[in-house]
Order: structure tokens, then sequence, then C-alpha cells
């Protein structure tokens, strides 16, 4: 197989560097199943690696990208044929195992999952981690027993990946969705997803009491902090706020009334490590009763695999709005 290029990051003794590098197939890290890539996307775990300013990787070098869509290029698994279409996200790529920004990806066929029919590469990768993060959340709270009638499913960090994403899967699934965002310029394209409410964070007041009048049936959170703790008093009786990012900070300043006055239950959603049959089972879903409307919305830019460094810093400093998918083939 002729050398190829990668998004190959480095940490040692000169520092931490990150660029587009020519490789081989047998420098990748090993696995059962080569992937011809086609298409990948920026995560905010991306920019934190590419840049240095998040400790992401574990080993080094290692390129990057945590979500990869492409063809098998060969495989020693039965699981998978040379000319299958697939995808992977999470499963510690770009974390312990070469990722997706690199034309040759080889991964363990456990990380892998076949493209579900109905998607194209281009698309399984506008809704990457980020969609499959909102769609898990989905999975998890009606496991637990959510329904529409218990009240809208209230969305924070609407604007980023995960949240416009949530918005048009949850409206897609029945749900009534509010949308809470400092982007109050993007209400207008919030609404086109399907919220039928938006919200200025900046605008938020809470009573501060440890328990308030039901306003949400349930919770989709990227934020953590200052918002889900007054978020929380806001849920309805036995209603679940499943929880996926801190962008507003780690802590949590609550009480435990909201859970045990409420029934009140905290999902942790935790994409990278789904075990494979609920990976299967969510992707099957994002393919059929939960595909997202509005994908071409969604997505806002597309870079080539050389201009990805040129989407982190704004990533980083809380400018992203909507996905960004890279175009690994030349």
């Amino acid at each position: 197989m002729p050398s190829f290029r990668a998004f190959r990051i480095h940490n040692d003794d000169a520092g931490h560097r990150a660029g587009i590098e020519t490789m081989t197939l047998d420098a990748l890290t090993p696995g059962d199943v080569v992937i011809q890539a086609q298409w990948s996307s920026v995560n905010y775990k991306d920019a934190l690696a590419g840049t240095g300013k998040g400790k992401i990787l574990r080993r080094f070098p290692l390129n990057g990208g945590i979500d990869v869509a492409g063809v098998v290029a060969a495989s020693t698994s039965p699981a998978f044929r040379e000319g299958d279409k697939v995808l992977a996200t999470g499963c510690g790529i770009s974390e312990t195992l070469d990722g997706g920004y690199a034309e040759y990806v080889r991964l363990p066929a456990s990380a892998v999952v076949a493209l579900p029919g109905s998607l194209t590469t281009r698309e399984a990768m506008i809704i990457g981690t980020a969609g499959y993060t909102a769609a898990l959340a989905l999975l998890r709270m009606t496991d637990n027993r959510q329904t529409p009638a218990k009240g809208p499913i209230a969305i924070t960090g609407a604007t980023g990946g995960v949240g416009m994403l949530g918005i048009d899967i949850f409206s897609r699934a029945g749900y009534e969705v509010h949308a809470i965002s400092g982007k109050h310029d993007r209400f207008d394209t919030l609404r086109q997803l399907g919220a039928t409410t938006c919200l200025d964070r900046h605008a938020l007041a809470f009573s501060g009491k440890p328990l308030d009048s039901a306003r949400y049936g349930g919770l989709l959170d990227n934020v953590g902090g200052k918002t889900l703790a007054g978020l929380l008093p806001l849920i309805a009786p036995y209603g679940n706020a499943a929880i996926c990012g801190n962008a507003g900070g780690p802590e949590l300043a609550t009480t435990v009334l909201p859970f045990i006055l409420r029934g009140v239950s905290l999902l942790g959603i935790a994409s990278a490590g789904s075990p494979r049959d609920v990976r299967e089972n969510v992707w099957q879903r994002l393919a059929g009763e939960w595909r997202p409307r509005h994908l071409d919305t969604i997505c806002t830019r597309e870079v080539a695999l050389d201009q990805v460094t040129s989407v982190f810093e704004g990533m980083l400093a809380g400018g992203s709005f909507g996905r960004t998918v890279v175009r690994i083939a030349p």
C-alpha cells in the first residue's frame, strides 16, 4: 500500500507539534480493519488534541481525529470485507489509536461499525460523535421511561454540534424542544431545526430554590456548572437529565431534593466507551426513525485535511456553530 497523508500529533522533548506528514501503513497502530478514509469531522476534543491545550492523547505520536467514515481497504476480521462502507467514533480513536485525520486508518474490528445503508459517509460524519452523543442520550432517556408527555426537553449549548443535532433528533422523535444558547443571533436557525422556544442563557434567572415549578420534562445538558444546577430544580417528576459536557465547568453545586422528592434521574452520557451493541443500535436509529432532517443546515463548514488547524482556535474560543466535516480524499 502506498504512502499517504496524515495529520500527526507529537509531544516529546521538542514540545507539542502537529501537522500533515507522509507515513506508511506499518506505522499505524495495530488493528484488524484498514479503512480508506473519506470523511471525518472536527470535535472539541480534536481541537484540544491538535493544539495541545488538552490532555486527550494518551500516547504519542498519534494521528488526530476521533471520527472517521470510509471504505474497508483490507480486513482480517470476518465481520468486514474489502469494499464495505464503515464508520468509527470513540473507542480510543485519537487517544490510544491513530485517528481519522489520515487517508488510511487501521482499527480493531471492535471499534468499527457497518455504515447503515441509508447514510452516506459524509452524512455519517456530519452526525459523528456529536449526533451519536445526542442520540445515545435519547436512548438512555427513553430506556428510563422519558416520554413527550412529561413535557419539553431543554437542550443547553444549543448552537454546538451536540445541541443542534440534539434539537433535530429529539424533535424528530416527537419531543417539544426548548433551546438554550448565548448566541441569540442564531435562534432562527435553531427554530428551523425544530426548537419551539429559544432562551438566551445570559438572561436565565434561577430562583436558587432547591425545587421550583416544573418547566421541563427532561434535559440534555452540554454545559454543567451553574446552568445544570439551576435547571435540575425545574425538571418534572421522573424526568431525566442527560449530561454530556462541562463547557460551564465540572463542578455541580446542588441538593438531593430533585432526585429524592421528584425522582429525577441524572444520566451520564459517555459516548466514547459505549458497548458495541449500543453503538450499532444507535446508528441504526440515526439512519431510521431518529435520522436528522436538517444535516445540510447543521453542517456549516467543510475543510480539506490540510485545513483542519484553521478550525481549532475558533472552536476553543467558543466561536463554533454547527458541524465541520473534513474531506480526507484529495
